[in-house]
């Protein structure tokens, strides 16, 4: 597997950027290889220890891109349209092709596709609550 860009969000608020290529949403931990380690090693993740995973285009993002949170009237998504709310409050617009409550967590496509985010992975026990529209 090709190795991927990710920005992991644990539930205590650190975040690590870094890239995985052991990542399996029905695995409960993965290896990331962190971009502030220059030996290469690899540090194993726990998913119960996560609020998400946010596999990205690159790491530097674009500080003054204002995401659109919004669909535009007519336009397809990539499965049902959903709002998850994470238990921080943070807001996270998109949809998801298999949102299960009793699953450890799921994947949202956000509604802007020029957003960094390719993909979110939120882990279930740090959202709130998922509302379809």
């Amino acid at each position: 597997m090709e190795p991927v860009k990710v920005v992991v969000r644990f539930g205590d608020g650190r975040v690590v950027k870094g890239v995985t290529q052991d990542f399996f949403p029905n695995k409960d931990r993965f290896h990331l290889h962190p971009t502030s380690d220059t030996s290469g090693n690899a540090t194993e993740v726990c998913i119960r220890d996560l609020k998400a995973i946010f596999f990205v285009r690159d790491f530097s993002g674009n500080p003054d891109y204002s995401e659109r949170k919004s669909y535009l009237e007519g336009e397809k998504s990539q499965g049902r349209k959903v709002e998850v709310t994470f238990t921080d409050g943070e807001i996270l617009a998109g949809s998801t092709l298999g949102y299960d409550p009793n699953r450890q967590g799921f994947f949202v496509f956000p509604v802007d596709p020029t957003s960094n985010n390719a993909r979110v992975y939120a882990v279930t026990t740090a959202v709130k609550g998922v509302r379809y529209f």
